[in-house]
């Protein structure tokens, strides 16, 4: 796999730029998501007001990164019209670039430094809140987690973009 790591590193350069279209707050584990149109990342804690922050440091899910044309392709496959975001439980929508391509990337999300880790895969409560076929449907769009390399504020419509290749991980 280390060939498509050079791949994506050649290319990485002409990356795309996107934006934050919705920021939400999970305040314990299954409570309501808390919609908001700013908030402060913590260095190597996660979401000022979130439940994950509350863990200990270095967890590599203290963001949930998730993109808006995912949620589309989601909302189309359920046969269903634009999905309100805090139903999926993520703490961003991105809209215009392809988190899918940004794994293991380093990337300024407004004033705040992000490395994108693992997936964030669905979990059985997507069944409950969307019906039958969402995890199926979710697997492969539950969006990315990710850690916070450098706190800072972030705000709806905040640039998001790609700081630095960060490493051969393939």
């Amino acid at each position: 796999m280390k060939t498509q790591a050079r791949l994506l590193a050649k290319y990485m350069d002409s990356a795309q730029s996107g934006r934050i279209e919705w920021i939400g707050l999970r305040p314990s584990r299954k409570a309501d998501i808390k919609t908001v149109s700013q908030v402060y990342a913590k260095a190597d804690r996660g979401l000022q007001g979130d439940h994950s922050a509350k863990r200990a440091n270095g967890s590599a899910r203290q963001i949930t990164l998730i993109n808006a044309e995912d949620i589309q392709a989601l909302s189309t496959l359920l046969n269903r019209s634009l999905i309100d975001p805090s139903i999926l439980r993520r703490n961003i929508v991105i809209s215009g670039m392809s988190l899918h391509a940004m794994r293991y990337q380093l990337l300024q999300i407004g004033n705040a430094i992000v490395e994108v880790g693992a997936h964030c895969h669905p979990c059985s409560r997507m069944e409950k809140s969307l019906g039958k076929g969402t995890l199926l449907a979710m697997y492969g769009r539950g969006g990315y987690c990710a850690k916070v390399i450098q706190g800072g504020e972030l705000k709806i419509g905040d640039e998001v973009r790609v700081t630095q290749l960060q490493r051969e991980l393939f």
